[in-house]
């Protein structure tokens, strides 16, 4: 225990160090702000609160942002350490592999806790105090939170992974970016392609919903967008929702964090000091 806490603290030192939290921290505010004054124009119109649109909005944009900030946090965890010649010395220290990976994962999702914290929270903040939120959407606030910080965390292991998997920082940079592309953009683009090809046939109708939920991304959209009717209103997604069963998206997430856990301590086992 005293190893693990080590560690952990050492990487929260260094994300303090290089401004990482502040930065990240920074960029959720401005944007979860943006998006709840922007938010505030077609409420009257949707018949819903102001927080039930911005945490609609703030749910786009963290299928975004929560993977690319929890990359670019961890993409030179191994191989950065290795650039620098501090991995061998590291590997030396009576500690194993995974809990070296496992403290620098509680750091990296301390960091991932407070920018989604603070950045969503002041969005609720304000929304509460313009008269713009109830009930259900403070749930939904509080929901949009946690499933970030869990999404972000399943891209913070696939980060290790590709740090793992190359000895330098500049190739971990450009494989953590294909692996955000492939997840966040290509995977859709791929989906929507699919069917628009089956013309509405088998694969559209029982196939894809399943394809879709298998993406940790959109499984955090469904996680949200699912569990409140407001939300599902507001971004048009009645009909995917409703094809799902309600523990198909949680189950996701949580089998991807096991496996992105697995993921990296397989590559990180392989790399030689």
């Amino acid at each position: 225990m005293t190893r693990f806490l080590a560690i952990t603290k050492a990487e929260l030192r260094i994300l303090r160090r290089n401004r990482w939290l502040f930065m990240a921290t920074l960029i959720m505010v401005l944007f979860a702000l943006a998006l709840t004054f922007a938010g505030s124009a077609p409420t009257g119109s949707v018949g819903v609160d102001m927080l039930t649109i911005t945490v609609t909005s703030m749910t786009t944009l963290s299928v975004y942002l929560a993977p690319l900030l929890a990359l670019m946090i961890s993409f030179d965890a191994i191989a950065g350490e290795a650039e620098r010649g501090s991995l061998g010395l590291l590997l030396t220290y009576p500690t194993g592999r995974a809990e070296i990976l496992l403290g620098k994962f509680v750091a990296h999702l301390c960091a991932l806790i407070i920018a989604m914290t603070i950045g969503f929270g002041s969005a609720g903040a304000v929304a509460v105090f313009s008269g713009g939120a109830g009930p259900e959407s403070l749930v939904a606030l509080a929901r949009l939170i946690v499933t970030s910080v869990v999404l972000g965390a399943v891209f913070v292991l696939l980060g290790y992974m590709v740090s793992a998997l190359t000895r330098s920082a500049t190739a971990a940079a450009g494989m953590g970016a294909g692996l955000w592309l492939v997840f966040v953009v290509l995977y859709d683009l791929g989906l929507l392609g699919a069917v628009v090809l089956d013309g509405g046939g088998w694969f559209t109708q029982t196939l894809f919903p399943w394809i879709m939920v298998a993406n940790p991304a959109d499984a955090f959209r469904l996680v949200n967008i699912a569990s409140s009717e407001g939300m599902a209103l507001s971004s048009g997604m009645v009909g995917a929702v409703s094809v799902l069963p309600s523990w198909a998206a949680p189950v996701s997430l949580v089998l991807w964090l096991l496996l992105g856990f697995g993921f990296a301590r397989t590559a990180f086992g392989r790399v030689e000091p």
